[in-house]
């Protein structure tokens, strides 16, 4: 077990990742020897991703504004302090609302970041090729659920 303590400061931090008008920072990628992979994201009104699963647990902090949750069938306006889990295999989607938002994310050894590292680089800023952008999170383990108008 590593017992080294591990500390990322403001200006060590890698440049966001743009994954679909969501900003994208990464505070720990596998640094953390529990497998847990922690994000900052900062989105406007209106972004997120559309309803999708994957077979990794998530869970989500809401620090700034509010954000709508999607899980299964219950739908959950969430305000700053709220925490969401989300089980593995859960069709789930967020929206941020009203003048934008800002959540942590944690996954526990999941394929998230690998995700949003491959749609930053294959998917430009702006209308994005839905097509490409179903087969790129599709190769990194999220799967966009069928009738989400996607």
């Amino acid at each position: 077990m590593n017992n080294e303590v591990f500390i990322l400061r403001p200006e060590d931090r890698s440049a966001k990742l743009s994954v679909i008008g969501v900003d994208i920072t990464v505070l720990s990628a596998n640094e953390l020897e529990n497998g847990q992979d922690i994000t900052l994201q900062k989105g406007d009104v209106g972004m997120g991703p559309p309803p999708h699963s994957h077979d990794w647990d998530e869970s989500f902090y809401v620090l700034k504004g509010s954000v709508e949750f999607i899980c299964g069938n219950k739908t959950s306006i969430c305000s700053e302090g709220t925490l969401v889990q989300i089980p593995a295999g859960t069709i789930h989607a967020f929206s941020f609302l009203s003048g934008g938002g800002e959540m942590l994310e944690i996954t526990h050894k999941g394929r998230a970041i690998d995700a949003f590292r491959a749609i930053d680089r294959q998917i430009p800023k702006g209308p994005p090729d839905i097509e490409k952008v179903v087969r790129v999170f599709s190769e990194n383990g999220v799967q966009i659920a069928q009738g989400s108008g996607v």
